[in-house]
């Protein structure tokens, strides 16, 4: 009787996931320096509106979600779901146009660093906080670019990224697959095109609309907001330690700095650099600390909804179980 050969191993990743991970991330600001770069011929509102036609269009494309039979509840979570990926994006790209991407993608970072510590009882986590807001502190000082409306804006839209977060666990527990996503990103596109489209109907006319070299350079910050970094999160997570991941994520706000000072000529103080560490480290520790003992304290929602998709990256809180 002849052996019965084993089966063969799984095939391991071409490029590691943690490599994954940092593309996803360089990709991401990248965009963001692009659609920053463009502001001067066309408003932050057209270029947000730009990007999430170019992945709703591609995520309906690809995922064609199931939208029939579907209860008011599921329809809630997902209205709710869009809702908060619309404003984050809009409000960040606003901050964007008032002060240096760094500066706001590290105001941004507060709303889900302080979501991963929320109903903490570990005073360890209070350091945590205390870290980030000594981070937001230093952001006041010197000659950093730092507006009171811009720095508002980022907060604003880190106050959505937490919502976005909730709410994608919540529409990963309705809607199977990446259907939620695709059916949240088409309802944050419908939102913003009344104030993009809206003055064209009435009369208006928007120039940014019919230059082509917009309309493609839009595209691409889409591509390289979404596609390019679902794309390699969504590999890398197949075999990527959540809390590795969650890590990785806390780098976000040294990226968008280094992505404004190479993209954009965006130069930040002493001050406003120690203000960016002092918010990684925080997040970092958030994110190793904030979860039950040995469980990652961080990890993305079960449904895949929290990849970068749609956001700058950041941390998450531990997502409920499905019911």
């Amino acid at each position: 009787m002849t052996a019965r050969s084993p089966a063969p191993a799984a095939p391991r990743p071409r490029v590691p996931p943690v490599v994954l991970v940092l593309i996803g991330i360089a990709s991401v600001q990248l965009g963001a320096g692009v659609a920053k770069s463009l502001f001067d011929e066309a408003s932050p509102t057209t270029l947000v509106w730009l990007r999430l036609v170019t992945s709703s269009v591609l995520l309906l494309a690809f995922v064609r979600p199931r939208v029939r039979g579907r209860s008011r509840a599921d329809w809630g979570v997902v209205l709710a779901f869009g809702a908060s990926l619309g404003l984050m994006n809009w409000a960040i790209y606003q901050s964007f146009a008032r002060i240096p991407l760094g500066v706001a993608v590290t105001l941004e970072f507060v709303g889900p660093l302080l979501l991963a510590v929320a109903g903490s009882r570990r005073a360890r986590d209070l350091v945590w906080v205390g870290l980030a807001g000594l981070g937001v502190a230093l952001l006041g000082l010197g000659d950093g670019g730092l507006t009171l409306v811009g720095a508002l804006l980022a907060l604003l839209a880190g106050a959505a990224w937490a919502t976005y977060i909730l709410a994608s666990a919540r529409t990963g527990a309705a809607w199977e697959g990446l259907d939620g996503l695709a059916v949240a990103s088409t309802v944050a596109t419908l939102g913003l095109t009344p104030f993009v489209l809206g003055p064209v109907a009435t009369g208006g006319h928007d120039a940014a609309l019919t230059d082509p070299h917009v309309l493609l350079l839009g595209a691409a910050v889409g591509l390289l907001s979404s596609v390019v970094p679902y794309s390699c999160e969504l590999v890398a997570l197949r075999t990527l330690r959540p809390s590795v991941f969650g890590i990785l994520m806390s780098l976000e706000p040294a990226a968008a700095a280094l992505a404004g000072l190479l993209v954009l000529g965006e130069l930040l103080g002493a001050a406003q650099w120690a203000a960016i560490v002092c918010v990684v480290v925080a997040s970092v520790g958030a994110t190793r600390s904030g979860g039950p003992p040995g469980e990652p304290a961080v990890v993305p929602d079960p449904s895949g909804l929290v990849p970068v998709t749609e956001r700058s990256h950041g941390v998450s809180p531990e997502a409920p179980e499905r019911s």
